[in-house]
């Protein structure tokens, strides 16, 4: 199986793709309007973001939170094996959209990943080695993938895995509404937290071992000092978009945030 630190964004070997080829609004943590295939204006002629190490104090939180899960520099090259929007050997619009497909296949082969080796579950070996093999497809093969049916059979298999390791079970929490919620005093662990709003929650401290949190929104979240190690599906993105610091503790897999 593939090894979770290559699902990890390498901007280095990527032609700037989620920086010109997708857009994002203001309004969604960004810091204008970008229509896509349109480049940042913060992008450099080199690729590079010139004011990386300041994008969140610039009002660029959107930035900080992106995570394309390695899919920006498997698309640069090996999709299109070094064509690029940039001299106009390949087209925009197609990257973009590509891209995109990419990203979703490389996240779920991420949470896959993780669920077989949580549990050694042949289920999602076999789903993530069948979605690795999609993703070395050309251009009009991904652009042909059902991304909705795979999704779903991702999905049933995350939330059996889910099932196996909450035991005992936790609260029962998919796609509750807790934004600006004070949960310190809570038991959360092995409680299914998945899809669930968490923006703004105080989760200052909790013991987050066996919660499953796929997809929950923890922009703004307070972790500070919380246990996320154990909690299950959790991605760089979530992290990137929440409050921790040092004492918070996260998987080995996941890229700290520099401001923690």
């Amino acid at each position: 199986m593939i090894e979770l630190a290559d699902l990890r964004a390498d901007c280095s070997h990527c032609a700037a793709l989620c920086c010109v080829l997708l857009p994002y609004r203001k309004d969604g943590g960004f810091g204008a309007d970008k229509a896509g295939g349109v480049p940042c204006t913060n992008l450099l002629a080199d690729d590079r973001c010139g004011i990386h190490d300041r994008l969140g104090e610039a009002g660029w939180p959107g930035c900080v939170a992106f995570d394309c899960f390695g899919a920006g520099q498997h698309v640069t090259e090996r999709t299109y094996a070094g064509r690029s929007w940039r001299d106009g050997s390949a087209d925009p619009a197609e990257m973009g959209a590509v891209l995109t497909v990419q990203r979703l296949l490389h996240e779920m082969v991420h949470h896959l990943t993780e669920a077989a080796r949580r549990v050694d579950d042949a289920t999602a070996r076999a789903l993530a080695d069948r979605v690795l093999v999609l993703r070395e497809g050309d251009p009009e093969a991904l652009l042909t993938i059902d991304v909705d049916a795979l999704h779903e059979e991702v999905g049933a298999c995350l939330r059996a895995v889910s099932r196996r390791i909450r035991q005992p079970a936790g609260v029962a929490l998919a796609y509750a509404d807790l934004a600006g919620t004070d949960l310190r005093d809570r038991d959360l662990g092995n409680a299914d937290l998945h899809g669930a709003t968490l923006i703004g929650a105080d989760l200052r401290g909790q013991a987050l071992r066996g919660t499953d949190l796929l997809g929950a929104d923890l922009r703004g979240a307070d972790l500070r000092g919380a246990d996320l190690a154990g909690a299950l599906f959790v991605t760089t993105a979530q992290v990137g978009g929440a409050k921790g610091d040092a004492a918070t503790a996260l998987a080995p897999w996941l890229q700290r945030p520099g401001a923690w």
